[in-house]
């Protein structure tokens, strides 16, 4: 769709790694118009657009008004095993009702459906994307594009004015930081051992999900990896759950962030997972932080949600998972725990 104009007046391209800064300015000034605060900075999106997986010649657009002004942007994410992709779709607010966020919008599905050659006969696939609850415009929207809600997911958040519990560790088990450049590949083996019972898993080939830990353990501007801990079986000499937390958040300086937290299921039921959110929470106020949050399945298929509340944390926004079907078919994504490890090839 390169070139299309749209309305006699807007035109179309790919980014180029010299849009990252106006690309950013667009992001946040709709997530200022949704929540007050921005909600990405220029390094995180340059990280964004440098993952293995994503080329930015063939999975963003941006919309141009007069004076290449960028007033729109669309990416979209999509890998193996090719059963769904992700789009995401801004439009700054004195720009919308004049077609821009149609235009990404046919583009995101045009460009999902060239995956569908890679995928399996006979799986399902389907075109995702995620919208805040309050958002009405944008739900809105994606109903009128054939879009379902799918899934509801939370932000949950802690405010601590004194320090954590200090975490009750089950006998045999330890937390201690990951080790860089020893446990890159023993962490993101347990991370997908423990999101096969997500709610939508799907397996990905681990080469390309290893190497995009590694990518953004090495280039994302916030990353931190004595802030990465995992618990071990001092028995087995095996990693068991883990914790991997960001201690920094654009919207705001004071919250730490928890990007994946579980156990393997063996290790649970034993209070590893509380142990291990009071021990990152910990780590994160000897950094100064007062805050700290996480996302997370509002049905979660494990409970999380009554771990999270357990250990003090509060709903703080929700967010509607929209699903479009673009061929219909076997879904192979993770529904409910039983018969999972059965469908699912379990590893280590």
């Amino acid at each position: 769709m390169s070139g299309l104009a749209i309305s006699g007046q807007f035109m179309t391209r790919p980014v180029t790694m010299d849009d990252v800064q106006c690309v950013t300015d667009l992001l946040n000034t709709c997530s200022i118009e949704q929540t007050g605060q921005p909600r990405i900075q220029v390094g995180e999106l340059k990280t964004d657009w440098e993952q293995p997986t994503f080329d930015i010649e063939t999975d963003t657009l941006v919309v141009l008004a007069p004076g290449d002004k960028i007033v729109g942007h669309g990416a979209l994410w999509s890998s193996a095993p090719w059963v769904r992709a992700f789009a995401a779709i801004d439009v700054h607010p004195d720009y919308r009702g004049r077609g821009i966020g149609t235009t990404i919008e046919k583009w995101a599905e045009m460009r999902s459906r060239r995956d569908l050659s890679r995928a399996s006969n006979g799986t399902r696939f389907t075109l995702w994307q995620e919208a805040l609850s309050t958002d009405r415009p944008t739900c809105q929207f994606l109903e009128t594009k054939w879009y379902h809600v799918a899934r509801h997911s939370l932000r949950m958040v802690i405010e601590m004015t004194s320090p954590p519990p200090p975490p009750a560790v089950p006998e045999g088990l330890i937390i201690r930081p990951f080790i860089r450049g020893k446990e890159e590949e023993a962490l993101v083996w347990t991370v997908r051992d423990v999101f096969r019972d997500h709610w939508g898993f799907v397996e990905r080939p681990f080469e390309e999900e290893y190497q995009g830990y590694i990518h953004f353990l090495e280039n994302d501007p916030y990353a931190d990896p004595t802030l990465w801990f995992v618990a071990l079986d001092e028995a087995q000499d095996k990693i068991v759950a883990v914790s991997v937390c960001h201690p920094v958040m654009t919207e705001d300086p004071e919250m730490g962030w928890v990007m994946d937290l579980g156990v393997r299921r063996p290790w649970r039921r034993r209070g590893l997972a509380l142990a291990l959110l009071y021990h990152s929470f910990g780590a994160l106020y000897r950094r100064g932080k007062r805050k700290v949050g996480l996302g997370v399945d509002a049905q979660s298929l494990t409970g999380a949600t009554r771990l999270y509340e357990k250990a003090g944390m509060t709903v703080d926004r929700q967010y509607l998972l929209f699903e479009k079907e673009l061929r219909p078919g076997e879904d192979i994504a993770t529904r409910s725990l039983n018969g999972n490890c059965r469908r699912l090839r379990c590893t280590q």
